[in-house]
């Protein structure tokens, strides 16, 4: 085995989050570039699979071939048409075009012809969703982002959204993004959740009701563009 997979392959077996054993990643190197292929059970095991590998000493690039198992298998029409749903639904995005690609064709599905505040030309691909367009700030691309991760049956999510015009991140933004997510979720009460990001690591506290509003809050946060590391320190109250 090449010395560098063999120090990636190890970085990655220490991190239980995203136990290789049971999800299998495949490891190649390309040129010097490496390549990590697989599939994941959440978020979480993706984004800290792809910041492992490119912590190890030698790694110069990652082509980031990972997806998720969804819980519920859906062709990629469904997929849109859910993402759809959601966007076109978001208060926050309601100045923005909407669009949608498929097989070559672009629809569009809302028209802003006065103030308009970006536009978002979705498409899905094998369960892939691609979000491309402008919008206005960080928060609409980040809000954008987590809409396509809600859709049941998506794979991956590749955010190309682009801010027009350019924002300067902060922990601030990203704070303010996920309060916005957090408020936004069907699933979650957030009145008693307390949020704080420090150089990209968002931690959660404060109080929920069920586990699955605990794990709920913590998977919108690592949805979140931006957002290296979630520290879910929320408490259950029944």
């Amino acid at each position: 085995m090449n010395p560098l997979i063999k120090q990636v392959r190890a970085a990655l077996e220490r991190e239980t989050r995203i136990n290789p054993h049971l999800h299998p990643i495949k490891i190649r190197l390309d040129g010097d570039v490496l390549v990590l292929e697989g599939e994941l059970h959440d978020i979480a095991a993706k984004k800290l699979a792809l910041e492992l590998a490119a912590a190890v000493s030698g790694v110069r690039g990652i082509i980031d071939r990972l997806r998720l198992a969804p819980g519920e298998r859906k062709g990629d029409g469904a997929i849109r048409d859910a993402v759809v749903k959601f966007i076109l639904g978001a208060p926050m995005l309601r100045n923005c075009e909407v669009r949608v690609e498929h097989k070559g064709r672009v629809d569009i599905l809302r028209r802003v012809d006065t103030d308009a505040a970006g536009n978002i030309e979705i498409s899905v691909q094998d369960g892939v969703i691609t979000l491309d367009g402008e919008v206005g700030s960080l928060s609409h691309k980040r809000i954008a982002g987590v809409f396509a991760w809600w859709a049941p049956g998506r794979r991956d999510v590749v955010n190309g959204l682009e801010v027009v015009p350019p924002q300067a991140d902060s922990d601030a933004e990203i704070e303010e993004a996920l309060r916005l997510v957090l408020e936004t979720d069907p699933l979650l009460h957030p009145d008693q959740m307390r949020i704080s990001s420090r150089n990209s690591v968002v931690t959660l506290e404060g109080h929920v009701v069920t586990d699955e509003a605990k794990k709920t809050a913590e998977l919108d946060a690592w949805y979140l563009f931006g957002v290296d590391k979630v520290v879910n320190k929320l408490q259950i109250i029944r």
